[in-house]
């Protein structure tokens, strides 16, 4: 699934939402984001810089409720459940 994250929307909120709705689960109910990162330090690295100018060219990649997450420029997330092995 790809997910565009909104102009006013947080990677870290965005990557809740759109976590959920794989899932089919509402928000709150999903495992806290801290979990396995610091959400603010995730906000921190796709935020534009302080003289307006927004960040180019970053991506990360993490693991969250069994899904690989990747974040391309701080813009969209893809999202991809984890298989599960017998």
């Amino acid at each position: 699934m790809e997910y565009e994250i909104g102009d006013n929307e947080s990677v870290s909120t965005a990557v809740i939402r759109a976590v959920s709705a794989i899932d089919g689960r509402k928000p709150e109910s999903l495992p806290l984001l801290t979990g396995v990162l610091n959400p603010d330090a995730l906000d921190t690295l796709f935020e534009t810089r302080p003289d307006g100018d927004p960040r180019t060219g970053g991506h990360l990649y993490f693991i969250y409720n069994q899904c690989r997450i990747t974040v391309d420029n701080g813009e969209y997330l893809t999202i991809q459940p984890l298989e599960s092995h017998p």
